[in-house]
C-alpha cells in the first residue's frame, strides 16, 4: 500500500513466526495472521499499517478463493463418489505387481491431475499399494516416494489451488498454466520411477498390520468416473480452440454435475456439494492467511533485497520467478501457498523485466514444489501416516522428494528462461 514500507527484518520476522507456530500444532491460517502482525510491527508499519497491509493482502485473494470453493463440486464428486478410488484401481491392477511402484506413481498422478487433492490422492492409492508392495517385497520408502512423486506431477499440471492461484496471480488463462505444467510433471514422472525403483528394497518393510483390506464399494465405471474431468477439460480447452472462455468457476463445478450423472448418482449431489465444500474451506482459509502474509511481504523491502542479491550474484532476472517459488514453498511447506505467495509479492517484478507472463507463472508454479513436503506442512505428516511409516524414516524421504521437486523446476526455468520458448 502507498507510504507504507516495512523492514527486510520485519518480513523474515513474519514467516519465522508462521513457521514456528505451524511446527507448534497451530493452524496454518491463524500463523500466518500472527506471523503477518508481529512481521509488521517489528518491521516499522505500526498497527494500522500493518492491518491496512494484511486487509489488502486477503482482498487480493478473493477472486482465487472462490474459484477454489466452486472447484470442491469436482473434487467432492470425484472422491465421495468412489471415482477416484475407482481410477486408482484401474490403473494398480492393470500394471500388475511387477510394475506396481509405476502402478502407484501412474495413480496419484492422474488423481492430482484430474482435481484431487495431493493427501486425499495417497490415502485413495495407498490401501491397494501397500497390499502390492508387500506381496512384491518393496519397502515402504520406495513406495511412498512413488506416490509423493506422482502427486507431484499431477499437481503442477491440474487445475488444483496452486494452478489456480498462479493462473490469477498472472492474469492466464488456467489451461495455460496447466499446459506449461506438463514438461515439469514428465521430468517429476521420470525421476520418481528412478528414485522409487533405488529406494524399493530400503527402509522398513510392511508388516501384516499395515495392510488393511479395503472394503467392497459399489464403485462407478472407469468411463463414468472419468467423464467429470473430461468434461471439464473441454470446457476449459474452448478458449484456445474455439475462442470460447468458459471460467474455472463454471468449468470445475459443471465437470463435477456432469460427473454425478454420468456416474448415475445426480442424487447424492447435494452431499458432494457439502464434502466438496468441507475440503476446500480448509484451503481458502488457508489463503486468507496467505494473504495475510502476502500484504506484508509485498509492502516490505523484501523482494529489493532478493532482486538484489540475484543481481549482485550475476544472475538472469528471470531467476526471481523459480527462486520465489522455492522460498516460499519452503517457508509454507504448501505449493498452493508458495505459489500464491511467490506470485503474488515478486511475479509483478519479474514480469516488470520482461519475461511472459505465462513464463513466469510456470517457473513460480513448479518452483513451489521443490520444499512443499517439509515437516511444518500437513502433507509431510499425511503422507507418513497413510503407509503407518514413523517420523523418522519420513524425514529420510525429504532429500530424495525434494531432488524430484528440484528436478521439475530446473527443466521449467531452462525451457521458459534461458531458452525462452514463450518468448
Amino acid at each position: 500500500m502507498d507510504g507504507i514500507t516495512i523492514s527486510v527484518a520485519g518480513a523474515l520476522v513474519s514467516l519465522a513466526v508462521a513457521i514456528v507456530l505451524i511446527l507448534k500444532k497451530v493452524q496454518p491460517t491463524y500463523a500466518m495472521i500472527f506471523g503477518a502482525i508481529v512481521g509488521g510491527l517489528v518491521g516499522g508499519a505500526g498497527l494500522s499499517g500493518t492491518v491496512d497491509s494484511m486487509i489488502s493482502g486477503t482482498q487480493g485473494m478473493i477472486s482465487a478463493i472462490i474459484r477454489i470453493v466452486t472447484a470442491g463440486i469436482l473434487a467432492g464428486a470425484l472422491i465421495e463418489s468412489g471415482a477416484a478410488e475407482r481410477i486408482a484401481e484401474a490403473i494398480i491392477s492393470k500394471l500388475g505387481e511387477k510394475r506396481c511402484l509405476i502402478a502407484m506413481m501412474l495413480a496419484t498422478w492422474v488423481l492430482t491431475a484430474v482435481g484431487v487433492f495431493g493427501d486425499v490422492a495417497v490415502i485413495t492409492v495407498s490401501p491397494i499399494a501397500m497390499q502390492m508392495a508387500q506381496r512384491a517385497g518393496y519397502h515402504k520408502l520406495g513406495v511412498l516416494m512413488a506416490m509423493v512423486g506422482g502427486v507431484k506431477a499431477g499437481n503442477v499440471m491440474s487445475p488444483n489451488p496452486n494452478a489456480i492461484a498462479a493462473s490469477e496471480a498472472f492474469g492466464v488463462p488456467l489451461t495455460s498454466v496447466i499446459a506449461v505444467g506438463i514438461l515439469p510433471a514428465v521430468t517429476a514422472l521420470v525421476v520418481t520411477s528412478f528414485l522409487a525403483r533405488s529406494l524399493a528394497k530400503k527402509g522398513t518393510e510392511f508388516a501384516a498390520s499395515d495392510i488393511v483390506m479395503m472394503e467392497k464399494r459399489d464403485l462407478p465405471s472407469l468411463g463414468a468416473a472419468l467423464a467429470g474431468p473430461a468434461v471439464t477439460i473441454i470446457l476449459l480447452l474452448l478458449r484456445p480452440f474455439a475462442g470460447v472462455t468458459i471460467d474455472p468457476l463454471i468449468a470445475l463445478p459443471v465437470g463435477g454435475i456432469a460427473g454425478a450423472v454420468a456416474m448415475g448418482k445426480a442424487k447424492y449431489l447435494l452431499r458432494y456439494f457439502t464434502e466438496g465444500l468441507a475440503k476446500m474451506s480448509g484451503v481458502a482459509m488457508l489463503l486468507i492467511g496467505t494473504g495475510a502474509l502476502s500484504g506484508i511481504i509485498s509492502n516490505s523491502e523484501l523482494n529489493n533485497a532478493i532482486t538484489g542479491i540475484i543481481e549482485a550474484m550475476g544472475l538472469p532476472t528471470f531467476m526471481l520467478a523459480p527462486i520465489a517459488g522455492i522460498l516460499m514453498g519452503a517457508a509454507t511447506a504448501s505449493a498452493t501457498s508458495g505459489t500464491t505467495l511467490g506470485s503474488q509479492i515478486f511475479g509483478p517484478t519479474v514480469v516488470a523485466s520482461g519475461v511472459p507472463s505465462l513464463a513466469a507463472a510456470a517457473m513460480t508454479h513448479a518452483g513451489s514444489f521443490a520444499f512443499d513436503g517439509l515437516p511444518h506442512g500437513s502433507f509431510f505428516h499425511v503422507s507418513a501416516g497413510a503407509v503407518n511409516m514413523e517420523i523418522r524414516e519420513r524425514l529420510k524421504l525429504i532429500a530424495y522428494e525434494s531432488l524430484n521437486g528440484l528436478a521439475m523446476v530446473a527443466v521449467s526455468t531452462l525451457v521458459f528462461g534461458v531458452l525462452r520458448v514463450l518468448g
